[in-house]
């Protein structure tokens, strides 16, 4: 924002089919409290407060350069103040005229799929997300959508057969977010001013910069700030811990953040790229991360959780800075005018300190474009899906004549930091490559870690799992396993 440049003081969206206004709004104020408490929607349910259960689960439309785009997210841990320009669709909103059901309901009713409904109206919601992109999914595209959503009593199988039959009770042409697309677009347009906004409630505030140079300068003022760009964690610093995080600064609304460039040489990510923005481009660039990266979270926390604050909360079980140090990543930091670039290994310093001074803030996120070798990555958890890793492992081995000239071995959940195993990788080195070379690997790490022993896993366990993935490893690159899958062992 150039100097003298338009603030406004309040936060303006749609909610169904109301433009809000709302000038007092604090840091910390969720979605789901202002919907079900101010608002008295309550179709929309609070299960787990962080974001885990999806009872919870609402539509939040968006401008993009590609039009107006609607998500699932959490309302339970996504910030009121965050919603500037945007349109927040409720279960209240889907159905018709007197009482009609909307055809995600209709199917769900007909196929038996809910019982104590407390989980419902969040699968519903994340059902007509679906069923708004593919009006027949398949099962393996509902079981994605469906990650995010805890049904306890109902069981599943009713639920997908629901989700696949939705076109039988109506068509998605016909529906409100398509036929009232181009109003609602118009709206939002509207409401775009250029302005930086700054709300408040009592003393809790809340500042949007206008643009990223704006938010170099709100850094300046505000050093020490929260940034919050998806608030998949720093919601749950409210919810579950009643930290107070004011002057918030929010940067998820910033397309300057959320740029993709590829080159020869590099894929280049600005920070706010959302897990799920990256999706496509992952799997095209990086294809050993396809899986890996459906098992981040659940849909509706991919849709609001980015890659930048993933990185720069700086957590030592993070899902993406383990397998982005193995393809040699590097990211750029940035205060006020002044970049500089280091690779992603050195910015975690110790247990919750990073490389980064007070109005620094991560950029963009640099990753060179895949290389000859063997690559892998892998997430150990309680639960195959919507789970925090207990180990998370990135893996770059290349190979010359049958030689080992280069292992980065990266892993989450062994130590304080994301960190490289150092003495494994300089086993390996000049090792031919083979079995025995990757075992003699994994009897090092006891000397590269003492892991983490918590709630989610112990050290001994941790440490095995580890090891246990150098077998892993060589039996999927070296075809091993695809053998013995063959053999029916």
């Amino acid at each position: 924002m150039t100097q003298g440049a338009k603030v406004r003081t309040e936060i303006r969206f749609v909610l169904n089919d109301r433009e809000m206004r709302l000038p007092d709004v604090g840091a910390d104020d969720t979605l789901l409290d202002f919907l079900r408490i101010d608002q008295r929607l309550t179709g929309t349910k609070e299960g787990c407060a962080e974001g885990d259960c999806g009872a919870c689960t609402v539509l939040v439309g968006r401008l993009t350069p590609e039009g107006l785009r609607y998500e699932v997210v959490n309302a339970c841990i996504r910030f009121l103040a965050s919603l500037d320009g945007c349109h927040v669709v409720t279960i209240e909103y889907l159905g018709g005229p007197n009482g009609r059901l909307s055809p995600v309901q209709q199917a769900m009713v007909a196929h038996h799929g809910s019982q104590c409904g407390f989980c419902t109206p969040g699968i519903v919601m994340s059902l007509y997300a679906l069923w708004m992109e593919h009006e027949r999914p398949t099962v393996p595209q509902v079981e994605v959508a469906l990650q995010g959503n805890l049904c306890r009593c109902t069981g599943y199988a009713p639920i997908i057969r629901a989700a696949q039959a939705v076109t039988d009770y109506g068509s998605a042409t016909a529906e409100h977010l398509t036929t009232e697309r181009d109003a609602v677009t118009a709206k939002l347009q509207g409401m775009r001013d250029g302005a930086r906004v700054e709300v408040a409630k009592d003393e809790s505030r809340a500042i949007l910069p206008a643009d990223v140079d704006d938010l170099a300068a709100v850094l300046e003022t505000e050093p020490n700030a929260t940034i919050i760009a998806g608030s998949t964690d720093v919601g749950l610093w409210v919810t579950k811990f009643l930290k107070r995080i004011s002057p918030a600064v929010f940067v998820g609304h910033l397309e300057g953040l959320k740029s993709i460039e590829v080159n020869e040489d590099a894929v280049t990510f600005g920070a706010g790229v959302t897990y799920t923005e990256a999706q496509d481009v992952i799997a095209q660039y990086y294809p050993h991360l396809s899986d890996y990266w459906d098992r981040i979270a659940g849909w509706q926390v991919r849709n609001m959780g980015t890659i930048g604050g993933n990185i720069a909360n700086g957590s030592p079980i993070g899902d993406t800075p383990p397998v982005l140090i193995a393809l040699g990543a590097s990211i750029t930091l940035r205060k006020g005018e002044v970049r500089r670039v280091l690779r992603l290994e050195d910015f975690f310093v110790a247990y919750g300190k990073q490389d980064r001074a007070d109005g620094e803030f991560v950029e963009s996120i640099s990753v060179p474009r895949l290389i000859c070798g063997y690559h892998a990555a892998y997430k150990i958890s309680k639960r195959r899906e919507e789970d925090i890793s207990s180990v998370a492992v990135g893996m770059t081995v290349q190979v010359d004549a049958g030689v080992i000239t280069k292992a980065v071995l990266a892993f989450g959940g062994m130590a304080a930091t994301p960190k490289r195993a150092a003495l494994a990788e300089a086993a390996m080195i000049g090792q031919p490559w083979s079995e025995a070379a990757l075992l003699a690997a994994a009897a090092k790490l006891p000397e590269d870690f003492q892991p983490l022993d918590d709630m989610r896993a112990s050290a001994a366990y941790r440490m095995k799992v580890a090891q246990n993935l150098f077998q892993r490893f060589w039996l999927e690159q070296s075809g091993a396993e695809a053998q013995l899958i063959a053999e029916g062992l």
